[in-house]
């Protein structure tokens, strides 16, 4: 985008909504004014891998109750929003809706410059006082009065309640900025802004919400890697993991607010604002331990002649007595999906000291990126991501490698006090003639010569999840090669017994295997979680 250009704005205007046009049965509209933090770029379409927080905002929000119009505008300052997109927003406020305002992010540089964004700064600083000058303005080629960022602020307020709707004012989205003398704390760079912000709402009896705090307070306790992938391409503009947890302490900060005027607002916020939870069978004084996988852990699990998946034979081999397990797989997932439906999250939430959590995943990731079930990953164990257009909805999407999907799940595990081990991913039911070598085998398998053997994946999957479990310092359980040594010895045709079908999914008989698999396995590697075992 241009700046704020004519030609700019006709092709932004083609992405912003029409000003009101979600309004449902007289129910108000809560509408969002700011800058490329709330919609990035001209179109806020995520084509760079950036998103603003104003596309997830609505997710938090009951639609029976209230509709969310995103407004804001990559590049915008309270100046150029005021002066080029305010007035049809206004025109579309009725009483009984709410405006969120957050700007503030390019109010900088100077005044009559070709940008034509900067407020008016008396002494050089942020002013908070009404005041204004007149110059020329580069850009229009007019002469226009620049008010100071008091001045710009008051004038949306007083608007905004001119026609008996409510603003309320929200201080800036943190940056990936650590301090230099300590790497633990965010660096506040726009203090100038905030004091700025709360006196104004202070003097004007208008609710604050200190989104910049609530937001910058969750990336200390995620720390720096954590704190890398809610941005993208730099240090200001979010990614989808930024933009969304943006939108939710913004939802967040709504209920804490003990204001009266925001009553109203919070009374739309739907349940997704309190943090889900799946450890609902917790038990005093017993770690829970957490099974994240697809169908070969979770299946239709009730069928003696059906598919099963091992997490339902658990009870087999953990003692209840000492431990819940809790099985969280899920059919068709793969890492990408298990955390893009919010899956992992819940797993996320409800994570204590001292419990575990067992990454299983593979089958599902082989598959296509940008179409037929759009749950494929980037192939392989380091970190890497690609921006992809969903073929089924023309959304794009930020992929992360298979590597980088198991680390976040590692590292969000470690930062609730959980330990995460890694199982790499069942065999299946796919035999080679045995010739003397090594192919797809860790150990060796001469005495396989001449003999029919169960394919192995350790090339692939197998050396990724090892590079993974290395990097990262976890305990990893190579259920791949134990179940499959025991398959191994009984041949293929006994073997057909531990399968239903195809040669993915298991039998009761194949589920129950590999639940021992991973018991043998925790005693191997000399784990913690082995002492939860019968």
């Amino acid at each position: 985008m241009r700046d704020l250009t004519a030609d700019s704005i006709d092709i932004a205007n083609q992405a912003r909504p029409i000003p009101g046009s979600s309004r449902q049965a007289g129910n108000p509209v809560l509408f969002l004014i700011g800058n490329s933090t709330m919609r990035t770029g001209t179109l806020g379409n995520g084509n760079n891998g950036q998103w603003g927080w104003g596309y997830y905002a609505h997710e938090y929000y009951d639609e029976n109750k209230i509709t969310v119009e995103n407004h804001a505008l990559g590049g915008t300052s309270p100046r150029t929003f005021y002066n080029q997109l305010w007035h049809p927003v206004l025109a579309a406020i009725q009483k009984g809706d709410f405006v969120l305002l957050e700007l503030g992010h390019n109010d900088n540089g100077p005044i009559d410059s070709i940008r034509a964004r900067s407020s008016y700064r008396p002494n050089g600083t942020l002013e908070v006082k009404e005041d204004s000058i007149t110059i020329f303005n580069k850009v229009t080629k007019k002469q226009e009065t620049v008010y100071t960022f008091g001045g710009y602020t008051r004038r949306f307020i007083n608007q905004i309640r001119a026609k008996e709707a409510t603003p309320i004012l929200l201080t800036l989205t943190p940056r990936n900025d650590y301090e230099p003398n300590d790497p633990t704390k965010i660096q506040r760079k726009l203090t100038d802004f905030t004091p700025a912000i709360l006196a104004i709402g202070k003097e004007m009896n208008v609710p604050v919400i200190d989104l910049g705090d609530i937001s910058a307070t969750k990336l200390e306790k995620y720390g720096p890697w954590k704190t890398n992938y809610h941005f993208y391409l730099d240090k200001i503009h979010t990614s989808a993991y930024g933009a969304r947890m943006n939108a939710q302490s913004a939802a967040q900060g709504i209920l804490a607010s003990s204001d009266p005027q925001v009553a109203p607002l919070k009374a739309c916020l739907n349940d997704k604002v309190h943090p889900r939870r799946c450890d609902q069978q917790r038990k005093p004084g017993k770690p829970m331990i957490f099974l994240c996988g697809d169908s070969t852990g979770k299946n239709e699990d009730k069928n003696p002649d059906g598919m099963w998946g091992w997490g339902s034979q658990a009870y087999t081999v953990f003692d209840s007595t000492k431990c819940v397990f809790q099985n969280q797989a899920k059919a068709g997932r793969s890492t990408r999906t298990y955390i893009d439906e919010d899956r992992w999250e819940e797993v996320y939430n409800s994570l204590e000291p001292g419990d575990y959590v067992l990454l299983q995943f593979g089958h599902n990731d082989i598959g296509p990126i940008k179409n037929d079930k759009e749950r494929g990953v980037i192939a392989t164990a380091k970190d890497s991501s690609a921006v992809y257009c969903m073929e089924s909805s023309g959304i794009y999407k930020v992929i992360y490698s298979y590597g980088w999907y198991l680390k976040k799940m590692i590292r969000d595990a470690q930062e609730k006090g959980a330990t995460p081990i890694l199982l790499t991913l069942t065999p299946r039911n796919e035999w080679h003639q045995g010739d003397g070598h090594t192919r797809g085998f860790i150990y060796p398998v001469n005495e396989r010569a001449g003999k029919p053997y169960i394919e192995r994946r350790n090339e692939t999957y197998g050396k990724w999840c090892r590079t993974v479990a290395k990097e990262t310092g976890i305990t990893l359980v190579d259920v791949h090669n134990i179940t499959a040594d025991a398959l191994d010895k009984i041949g293929p045709k006994k073997a057909a017994a531990y399968f239903n079908h195809d040669h993915t999914h298991t039998s009761l008989k194949g589920a129950q295997l590999n639940a021992q698999a991973l018991a043998k396995g925790l005693v191997d590697t000399g784990s913690a979680a082995a002492a939860l075992l019968k």
